[in-house]
């Protein structure tokens, strides 16, 4: 008999011999080892990856116009990051809908029993491991379905100005989030915020880096208080 151990995850195959009954011992081939390896492997790289993107701050992602994409400045990402934190406290559960540049700010400041999870069409985003889900606006319910009243707060940022952006996200937005929510889009969007999720426009106005010409607002539910 043979012992084949996978270090990382402690656990212990037996290879067996011909003279070994096979009901004493579990058998593992050497293909599903070897499957089984790799999978440990590509594991180890994602996390290996998304800890570097983390904790390097030189590693950006460039915005994709053609995805109407357009990044916060810092001093927005540190205002809103600032706003969830003290609204979740240590251990929320924190949505992110198509707003990834707060994703490595919030992850940064948050307590280590915070759960984020960024829901985002962007794919180069997949580089945040398990805390990036796939999301389409134009499926507004193809989200995980364990997700339902989950999250303490959502904070969204919607890719496109229309009347048909906003009402997906907003059934997604209700479906996820236990109370609180976040909006940030365009003044433009004022009544549809309030007649579809009740929010009312904070005094905060988001900044982007690419200075945009659409007015931009920061809708919620809850009162918020512009950090110093």
């Amino acid at each position: 008999m043979s012992l084949v151990r996978a270090k990382r995850y402690n656990l212990t195959f037996y290879k067996m011999s011909g003279s070994e009954s096979d009901d004493d011992l579990p058998q593992l081939s050497v293909e599903t080892f070897g499957a089984l390896q790799e999978f440990y492997k590509e594991q180890e790289e994602r996390e290996s990856k998304i800890n570097y993107v983390i904790n390097n701050g030189d590693v950006t992602f460039e915005e994709d116009w053609q995805l109407s994409q357009f990044w916060y400045d810092d001093n927005t990402i540190d205002i809103l990051v600032k706003i969830v934190v003290q609204a979740v406290g240590k251990t929320g559960k924190v949505a992110l809908i198509s707003c990834p540049t707060l994703y490595k700010k919030l992850r940064h400041e948050a307590e280590p029993g915070c759960e984020i999870t960024l829901y985002e069409f962007d794919k180069r985003f997949s580089a945040f491991g398990e805390d990036y889900v796939f999301y389409d606006y134009k499926s507004p319910l193809g989200v995980p379905r364990d997700k339902s009243d989950y999250y303490d707060i959502v904070i969204a940022d919607p890719p496109f100005l229309s009347e048909e952006c906003i009402t997906k996200t907003a059934v997604t937005i209700r479906y996820l989030t236990k109370n609180k929510i976040i909006l940030c889009t365009g003044v433009i969007m004022e009544d549809l915020a309030k007649r579809l999720l009740d929010l009312r426009k904070s005094t905060f106005e988001p900044k982007h880096r690419n200075n945009l010409a659409n007015e931009f607002g920061c809708f919620t539910n809850f009162e918020i208080e512009k950090p110093s």
